[in-house]
């Protein structure tokens, strides 16, 4: 085999082993696109959505910055609806964030969902923060923001199975309306182990939009809608795989555990 043609047999070969490595030693079967939050706040809604503050916040006897809240607005690319409805007859809406920030520099909003009702899987109350579970091995986050073409950025931060938050950098927010940010989520974060169940899915924890030093920091807004992920859910059948599925599992064992 010639040098060349070596070389480029070597780079396919890396290729592989890193698309493989990324989702626990098997290659991508069946990626699909699911809907993670919608932010349409209708009846069917799981979350409520709140923001926090860095330091230098502004605050005034009159509002107290950031504000967030549910608004009659959506992506025209994504829907093309003229009475404020989906296909479905559902309510659009998008999440909006109004912020302010008394000096220029690396300030921050936190945007994090938290329980619309208690949470009988969790045992969490209403209005504790919530993490929104991934399905299978997360390839890309997406989410539709609408910005002012302010030089801002925005962060989504995301736990694996081992309780550790990776920070991934959604995109840029130099541009005018609408657009589709999508980040590829690293080969490095786990999202499988070697023992059966043995997908370990991400759970988005929050996202944080973070002001650059020489940008201004006057009344701003921004929307987001349609939070995404390019997901693979592809899992090894064997025989026998029903025993490793947890629900499976606690059936048998508060069925037959005891005895």
């Amino acid at each position: 085999m010639k040098h060349g043609s070596l070389r480029v047999f070597c780079l396919i070969l890396m290729a592989c082993i890193t698309a493989a490595s990324g989702f626990g030693d098997e290659f991508t079967i069946s990626l699909e696109t699911i809907v993670l939050e919608t932010f349409d706040n209708g009846s069917a809604a799981q979350y409520d959505w709140n923001v926090q503050g860095s330091k230098f916040t502004t605050k005034t006897d009159a509002v107290t910055y950031p504000k967030s809240a549910f608004v009659a607005a959506w992506p025209s690319q994504l829907f093309r609806s003229k009475d404020g409805e989906d296909a479905d007859g559902n309510t659009l809406n998008a999440l909006g964030i109004q912020g302010a920030f008394d000096r220029r520099g690396d300030n921050w909003i936190d945007i994090y969902p938290t329980y619309k009702e208690d949470n009988a899987d969790t045992g969490a109350e209403a209005g504790a923060p919530a993490e929104i579970t991934a399905t299978g091995r997360t390839d890309e986050i997406s989410m539709w923001v609408w910005s002012m073409n302010l030089d801002y950025y925005l962060e989504v931060y995301a736990r694996d199975y081992l309780g550790i938050v990776h920070v991934i950098k959604l995109g840029d927010l130099r541009y005018n309306g609408w657009k589709k940010l999508t980040a590829k989520v690293p080969s490095t974060i786990p999202q499988t182990k070697k023992t059966y169940p043995r997908l370990e899915s991400l759970k988005i924890v929050k996202f944080r939009l973070w002001t650059k030093p020489r940008e201004q920091v006057s009344p701003f807004y921004v929307y987001f809608d349609q939070l995404a992920i390019l997901t693979d859910t592809f899992e090894s059948i064997y025989d026998g795989d029903d025993l490793a599925d947890p629900a499976v599992v606690q059936e048998l064992w508060n069925e037959e555990g005891g005895q």
